[in-house]
């Protein structure tokens, strides 16, 4: 129940590839390469699989995320098989775990564990108190104005709090403003008949009146919000200023009051990510009703805590959360939805637990070397960049020289002793297990930032860049067949995990991490030239990903998918440039009648095999960074030199481009 990090500028890693070889029972032999790289490498399992009923995409990275959830079930279920000793962090897992399975106890609970939060709501009665609830609740629920905690931009050894836009209930602002599109409009009236529904469990009377007031307050925040594509420049995100000048830009809400029952209220300075929007959101709530704030704070905590509540809000949620906004038709597994709040709750805990089971040092060693070579790769790539000076080419070797990188789990775990889970209470756990990660992310304001930490858990299938701390960061979930497999043909491993280290040290040279530094600060490195000699480049890429139409009458939205599209370009190129210098100027051997460098490119499509149901794709492309898969396959692929030699492309076929086209970055 807790939320993440929502100013993180990472990546997710969406796919994996059969690292011990070629899958070729999943090729349509009736597709080129040449015309179309993603869909004759996967075309044969487009055709045969169907997207599980409780999913709303499955692919490749699905598998593995499965894999490592039942994994984890197996520790978890050794753990409850068994007598924990009293107060251990192994009693709270099973604790935790036990209470969130037991739907017959929630059944039987009714609503009554939701009381005391609605007694909360029911009894504020000024805006200041109004304002104080909101504090207590960070971490908990999504307000209309976030708080966080994260490295200084200007100062990355340093904590610092900031705000963040907030408190919507459908996905993006698109589905309130944009009125033109009849499947944002399905979305609308599928929120409205959801938050009918909570309002009539909750013995709300007028439920479809109350659903329409709701509605209307968040129309009018989703009208204040920036767009997606505002919110990827760090330049506008960070404006810093004391809590008077922010009491000053945005009045009409006690920022003291909220901030003090969040527990900042001792910060001397914080940053403002959305200026506008939190001006604009401020004033609503001396606008708005406190009649009509209390009922929007009922309803989304209601929402918030459906899958701790009787099977009516269950099935409400899964009919909007799920089947309206997704496509998926049915619940994930119960056991799968707890070890997800497992993962949230008691994370690192449960990780410590993983990595002694399936991830050794042997791996940890395989993968240190291979991100070695790939960064020494990258190195030579900036070497012979050809659009960039010496002065800022010297900055970016800087910068480079100072990367590190974190491998499968980290170094020290945190501590849960403080931690207080309870027999029977999956709620209350829920509730405790946030206020307690909240807690511990704002004790972090104004302190030193520990560059140990990690913001992702040991069993999580992804990848990041951190440019505050300037780090990639693998966590073990990701390096494991069939994704990362010791015994693993060369070419395969580095079309597949190659290319994800290549595309995470990438990130640092993005159209956002460019703008950081070596030591992680927001700072101008480039030159006036050098840098509108990048954003050339990147006009071509933005030009070349909006050509792309994934769903009928919606183009791909080249500007949002910007930075994973360098990247993924930038990425697959070092990866191959690493694959060639581990080789050591050998050609390897032809197998399954291809050669080293065509495994290399049907590897990295097959770490893109993916479906995804149109409700699903839709709320992606209006708020995603990331391009659908098959583009994120194909698009780096056609600007890259060696797949055009390797698959001797020719004008006429689709994947043709002229050498003078591709558009190289990094």
């Amino acid at each position: 129940m807790n939320f993440n990090d929502p100013t993180r500028l990472v990546c997710t890693c969406f796919g994996a590839a059969p690292a011990a070889g070629l899958d070729l029972s999943g090729f349509d032999p009736d597709v080129r390469v040449q015309d179309d790289l993603f869909r004759a490498t996967n075309g044969r399992w487009l055709e045969v699989t169907d997207i599980p009923a409780d999913k709303p995409r499955y692919g490749s990275f699905m598998q593995l995320s499965d894999l490592a959830d039942t994994r984890l079930r197996a520790i978890v279920d050794d753990l409850t098989a068994r007598p924990q000793e009293d107060g251990s962090v192994e009693a709270k897992i099973a604790a935790f775990y036990a209470a969130f399975l037991d739907t017959d106890a929630i059944d039987a609970a009714g609503i009554e564990p939701m009381a005391p939060l609605i007694d909360e709501i029911d009894a504020i009665a000024t805006a200041r108190q109004l304002a104080q609830w909101q504090g207590r609740m960070q971490g908990r629920l999504d307000t209309p104005v976030r708080l966080w905690v994260r490295p200084d931009f200007d100062q990355p050894g340093v904590h610092r709090a900031l705000t963040w836009q907030g408190g919507l209930g459908l996905p993006d602002r698109d589905y309130y403003v944009k009125t033109d599109d009849p499947r944002l409009a399905a979305a609308r009236t599928a929120y409205a008949a959801y938050l009918t529904t909570l309002a009539a469990l909750s013995s709300e009377t007028q439920a479809p009146y109350a659903a329409e007031r709701v509605l209307a307050i968040e129309r009018r925040i989703a009208e204040a919000h920036w767009e997606a594509v505002a919110n990827r420049d760090p330049r506008r995100l960070h404006n810093p200023m004391t809590p008077q000048a922010l009491a000053a830009l945005a009045p009409g809400f006690d920022w003291g009051a909220f901030l003090e029952a969040a527990g900042l209220g001792e910060i001397d300075h914080l940053s403002v990510s959305q200026p506008s929007a939190t001006s604009a959101i401020a004033q609503l709530f001396s606008q708005v009703p406190l009649v009509d704030w209390k009922l929007y704070f009922k309803l989304h905590s209601l929402d918030q805590a459906a899958p701790l509540l009787p099977r009516a809000f269950r099935e409400a949620r899964l009919a909007f959360r799920g089947t309206a906004l997704t496509g998926a038709t049915a619940e994930r597994p119960r056991w799968q939805q707890a070890m997800a709040e497992l993962d949230q709750a008691l994370g690192d805990a449960l990780g410590q637990l993983y990595v002694a089971r399936h991830f050794s040092a042997e791996h940890k060693a395989s993968m240190q070397a291979l991100v070695d070579n790939l960064l020494a790769a990258y190195q030579e790539s900036i070497d012979k960049l050809h659009w960039m000076t010496a002065a800022t080419r010297a900055r970016a070797r800087d910068k480079l020289g100072k990367y590190t990188a974190k491998i499968g789990y980290p170094d020290r775990w945190r501590d849960y002793g403080g931690l207080d889970v309870r027999e029977g209470d999956a709620l209350g756990n829920a509730a405790r297990s946030a206020r307690f990660e909240w807690e511990r992310l704002a004790a972090k304001a104004g302190q030193p930032v520990d560059r140990d930490e990690w913001s992702l858990t040991p069993q999580t299938v992804n990848a990041y860049y951190d440019p505050s701390r300037n780090e990639i960061v693998f966590p073990a979930a990701i390096l494991q067949p069939p994704f990362f497999d010791l015994a693993a043909d060369n070419a395969i491993n580095y079309g597949a995990i190659g290319a994800v280290i290549g595309h995470e040290i990438s990130h640092g040279f993005d159209d956002m991490g460019s703008h950081f530094d070596g030591d992680g600060a927001l700072r101008n490195w480039w030159t006036a030239a050098d840098r509108l000699a990048f954003d050339a480049v990147g006009a071509r890429l933005v030009a070349q990903y909006e050509a792309y139409e994934p769903i009928p009458g919606r183009h791909l939205s080249g500007r949002l998918t910007l930075g994973e599209n360098i990247a993924d370009v930038s990425g697959l190129q070092v990866a191959y440039a690493a694959y060639r210098r581990a080789s050591g100027g050998q050609a390897a051997s032809t197998i399954d009648g291809y050669t080293g460098a065509q495994r290399f490119f049907l590897g990295w499509a097959q770490a893109w095999r993916d479906k995804v149901r149109e409700e699903r794709s839709l709320q992606l492309l209006i708020s995603d960074p990331h391009a659908p898969a098959e583009f994120r396959a194909n698009g780096a692929a056609v600007n890259h030199d060696g797949f055009h030699t390797a698959f001797a492309t020719e004008p006429g076929d689709a994947m043709f481009k002229p050498a003078d086209e591709r558009v190289r970055i990094w």
